[in-house]
């Protein structure tokens, strides 16, 4: 007979049970626990637990049987191999026959005193061959459905069983039923919430990876960029953590703050996704949405045919015909090699000098004739900038190259200034949005880009932060936006976008900025540049540990870990993998 003190300890035990699951964070632990919790509140000597898979059938998640000795599932179990249970029949039909499924697909509790002797609706025949197996007798069964919040049923907990104090096998009480299916309930809900975390996590990783795969698809020479950076960041860090000299003895990452660390590697360029492609990919000077060189080669086909037109009507006239040709030729020569000037600008290279700049500007002053509108055909955008002055009456006549008012917009993106840098940003914005200006985008005398090219590709880290701040991170995650936000920024404080110095980066921010570096460095895949050999992109990572751009402590980690080589052999080609002088650059290091 069941006393009020009783009724008072079981419903204690309940409750401690109740806050025990509600704390464990491993799905495979948290199903164990249900399942012995639950045996042991009931004192059953077996125990099944059961979920629900695309509402099709029960997968078995863990069985415990304490006669048989049999452990299967859970985190000291041995794998599960038996059947499912189908939630329908063959021909469609809700499958009531067998015990569990019943439990499912009607959301009843079912207490039967004696498997073989309460045959007529449930088939036990699964059960009975079990037994005749093992020589066991199974005889009291529970099955408790388990619901979640929403009243839906995602698994079935089945308990065998019951024994009273002699250690003997006897029915489920019915009076501990209501307290099982509170028990049920609670576990319901713990897992319920346990897979709702899980499915929560796989959509985060899934939605990242699509943005990383966005950004690296939008610009077709940098595609692998977001997959390869956290490959090696992880390496490197992976070598901090198992380094046992100083300055890392003692650094090491728990399981969250390895996700961590990979949520903000996966979202470390996210900005990219503000930054047109054409700044991204631009491999000439003169290039935009297409490479403007073409227009001026047609400027000067234009030229070409009034030299060759003037020299015709001066035939006509009855002029020297020597001289005409001549001074013809002359022309074309001078304008061929002109031209051919232009198109060396055009590519760029790494110095463009002064006496080169103004041979362009000379060049630019030779005039040509328009006799169409430029005002027709052209986009909304464009005719507002042209229609700021109005349109001489044409024929025309033209510079052969000219830095022009419609060749400026106006800035429109991220403006940074006392009152609207909450960030922190150290980033100066040029006064315009863009500057296509034939003559003072052929004049850049270093690479491809403008001053606003550049801005435009350095504010994505910028952009990056302001993303990932604006989103509300849950605690574990709150160093992502720091990660990933920091792998332009240098050691002595020369970087952006906020201009850090090494003391104010922790170490997985600074491991990313050498993880950057290196990937750009040996990447295959730019437009602008060839990929640069193993010794080549050590040589340049050294040069800039003595100017105080990267992390000394980490390179030599770098370097004297192998994690170089680890890399190497994964994503570089086989030409690009050379010697290098180890001892001699950890010794200048």
């Amino acid at each position: 007979m069941e006393t009020a003190q009783d009724t008072a300890d079981a419903y204690r035990e309940l409750i401690e049970i109740g806050i025990a699951l509600s704390s464990e964070r491993d799905p495979a632990r948290l199903r164990e626990r249900i399942l012995m919790e639950a045996k042991a509140f009931t004192n059953a000597d077996a125990g099944t637990l059961y979920l629900k898979h695309k509402g099709q059938e029960l997968i078995f998640q863990i069985v415990r049987n304490d006669t048989l000795g049999i452990a299967m599932g859970g985190t000291s179990g041995v794998p599960i191999d038996l059947p499912p249970v189908p939630l329908t029949t063959p021909d469609g039909q809700p499958n009531l026959r067998n015990v569990a499924s019943y439990c499912a697909v009607t959301g009843e509790i079912v207490n039967v005193a004696d498997a073989y002797c309460e045959t007529d609706n449930l088939d036990f025949s699964g059960t009975q061959e079990f037994d005749r197996r093992f020589g066991y007798r199974s005889r009291s069964f529970l099955s408790v459905p388990l619901k979640n919040h929403n009243g839906y049923v995602i698994g079935v907990l089945q308990l065998i069983n019951a024994k009273d104090a002699l250690g003997k096998v006897v029915p489920f009480r019915e009076e501990i039923v209501p307290m099982v299916s509170a028990l049920a309930s609670q576990a319901a809900v713990s897992i319920d919430n346990r897979i709702l975390i899980e499915e929560l996590k796989q959509l985060l990783d899934a939605f990242i990876a699509v943005i990383a795969a966005a950004i690296d698809t939008k610009s077709p020479y940098t595609g692998g960029h977001c997959q390869r950076v956290p490959v090696l960041t992880e390496m490197l860090v992976r070598a901090a953590c198992e380094s046992k000299d100083a300055p890392f003895a003692g650094f090491d990452l728990s399981e969250e703050e390895w996700y961590e660390l990979r949520v903000a590697c996966w979202l470390h360029d996210c900005g990219k996704v503000v930054t047109p492609e054409h700044i991204v990919d631009k491999a000439t000077k003169l290039e935009a949405i297409y490479d403007r060189i073409h227009e001026i080669r047609m400027r000067f086909e234009v030229l070409k045919r009034d030299a060759e037109i003037a020299m015709l009507k001066g035939l006509l006239a009855g002029g020297n015909g020597d001289k005409l040709r001549a001074d013809y030729e002359a022309t074309c020569a001078t304008l061929d090699e002109e031209f051919a000037f232009i198109g060396e600008c055009n590519v760029g290279g790494e110095y463009m000098a002064p006496d080169k700049v103004e041979r362009l500007k000379k060049i630019a002053e030779r005039t040509w004739t328009r006799t169409l509108s430029n005002r027709i055909g052209i986009s909304y955008a464009e005719k507002k900038r042209r229609d700021a002055i109005l349109e001489r009456p044409l024929p025309v006549e033209e510079k052969l190259l000219e830095d022009r008012y419609d060749h400026i917009s106006p800035r429109e993106g991220l403006r940074l200034s006392a009152e609207g840098n909450p960030w922190g940003f150290t980033l100066k914005a040029p006064e315009r949005e863009a500057n296509l200006g034939e003559i003072y985008n052929l004049s850049i005398s270093r690479g491809t880009l403008t001053e606003e090219d550049r801005y435009r590709i350095n504010e994505h880290m910028a952009q990056t932060i302001v993303m990932l701040e604006s989103l509300p991170w849950p605690r574990h995650l709150r160093r992502v936006p720091e990660y990933a936000g920091g792998h332009h920024e240098k050691m002595d404080g020369s970087g952006y976008p906020r201009g850090l110095k090494r003391e104010q980066m922790s170490l997985p921010a600074r491991v990313m900025a050498i993880a950057d570096i290196f990937e750009a460095l040996t990447a295959a895949d730019r437009p602008y540049k060839p990929p640069k050999t193993l010794s080549q992109s050590i040589r340049i990572m050294k040069s800039m540990v003595r100017d105080g751009h990267i992390d000394p402590d980490l390179f030599q980690l770098f370097l004297a870990s192998g994690v170089y080589k680890e890399y190497a052999k994964q994503f570089l080609k086989p030409e690009q993998i050379d010697a290098v002088d180890l001892e001699g650059v950890l010794a200048a290091a």
